[in-house]
């Protein structure tokens, strides 16, 4: 990749007050061996805790930090696709805000978009090796075999937060909540390049987690059927070069 890209680097958060300022200074750690400039823009989803004043905090410190606040609880697509149009960088890469993602893969993921001679538009992280419980990586499996299965898809690991992509091409994507979960599906939908990269997982630390198995299941359900559902009514036509007119 160029050495004048501009990188943003997305994170939702929600009731993270404890990961927000370790999240900016794990970036600047890891950051001081990238070519390109970046910013960091933290989306905060409604928050109840002190998560907006620590982002201010760390705005204080950094001051490539930039964040949105939303009036309620929206979700992750939504505060993905908020920090997409806030975005200034070419590329943006997704974290999720717990800090189980981390920020030392970014860099192998971003220069994966341009160095393998063919332009990539979706690096996907698979969490191979995931510090969760047995049941956690049991549920996982089941839901990204039915996905797959349902999708006609490939995917190790949809759950995975991290993903570097081309903004533009984001930009371009019709979003409903809860597709956070079939980005790589509907990049490949529209015939652009996605590939999957193996990615560190760490297990959480600080703060508590937000998901459980029964509070998304069936909305993922329902969610994967509208997917497929939008696969099986694409339009597709080829034009006949000899009767095109202009």
């Amino acid at each position: 990749m160029p050495e004048s890209l501009h990188l943003s680097v997305i994170v939702p958060v929600k009731n993270e007050e404890e990961n927000v300022l370790p999240m900016l200074e794990e970036i600047q750690k890891v950051s001081s061996t990238w070519p390109w400039n970046w910013e960091l823009i933290y989306v905060d989803d409604g928050s109840s805790d002190r998560t907006w004043e620590v982002i201010r905090e760390a705005r204080a410190r950094d001051s490539r930090v930039r964040a949105v606040r939303f009036l309620f609880n929206c979700g992750q697509t939504s505060a993905v696709s908020a920090g997409v149009r806030h975005a200034r960088g070419k590329i943006c890469v997704t974290l999720d805000g717990d800090c189980q993602n981390d920020p030392g893969d970014i860099e192998g993921m971003v220069r994966a978009m341009g160095d393998s001679g063919n332009k990539i538009d979706m690096v996907m992280g698979w969490r191979r090796k995931r510090s969760d419980t047995l049941w956690r990586k049991i549920q996982s499996r089941i839901a990204n075999g039915v996905r797959n299965r349902l999708t006609g898809e490939t995917v190790h690991d949809v759950g995975c937060a991290i993903k570097a992509f081309d903004r533009e091409k984001m930009l371009k994507v019709s979003l409903f909540e809860g597709m956070h979960r079939f980005l790589p599906t509907l990049f490949r939908y529209h015939g652009w390049k996605v590939i999957e990269s193996e990615v560190n997982h760490r297990s959480r630390t600080r703060g508590t987690t937000k998901y459980g198995m029964w509070n998304r299941v069936f909305r993922a359900l329902r969610d994967l059927f509208a997917v497929r559902w939008m696969k099986d009514r694409l339009i597709r036509y080829q034009l006949k070069d000899e009767d095109t007119i202009d």
